[in-house]
């Protein structure tokens, strides 16, 4: 349990608050003011964050000092499946659970819901997949701060 609750947890939290903020606003702009789709509009907010969570996750959260294209490449990946996962979920539960609502309120609640599967999935993406050689080298000194 030690391994899973450490520093890192309030950091991604503040990182994610900081790409959370910046990438909502970039979907439910597009999705309620430019009309663009339920999936645009997500990709977007994750393309948009996601490269503001790379950056902050690597040099502040994990303090990873990895240079190579695989982990550009794990990190891809990472977000493309919990993106995939959470707004896969997210859509068709709301959806049942708020079938008597307008399809604009189905939408807005399922990428709220969507947000909040994809930063538990995404955490633990991160920081056993994404990050892991750094991470897995300093765990020691994580738990001791």
């Amino acid at each position: 349990m030690k391994r899973l609750i450490d520093n890192t947890i309030p950091k991604f939290l503040l990182t994610g608050v900081i790409n959370t903020l910046v990438g909502a606003l970039v979907m439910f702009l597009l999705y309620n003011l430019a009309g663009c789709s339920y999936w645009l509009s997500s990709a977007a907010n994750y393309l948009v964050g996601g490269t503001v969570s790379f950056f902050l996750n690597k040099y502040f959260t994990f303090r990873n000092t990895e240079r190579s294209w695989a982990q550009v490449a794990r990190f891809a990946l990472t977000v493309a499946v919990c993106w995939l996962l959470a707004y896969g979920i997210a859509k068709p539960l709301t959806l049942r659970l708020l079938a008597s609502a307008s399809e604009s309120v189905q939408t807005n609640v399922a990428m709220v819901v969507g947000m909040g599967l994809y930063t538990v999935l995404n955490y633990l993406g991160q920081r056993f997949f994404a990050f892991k050689s750094s991470h897995a080298e300093d765990t020691d000194d994580h738990v001791a701060d």
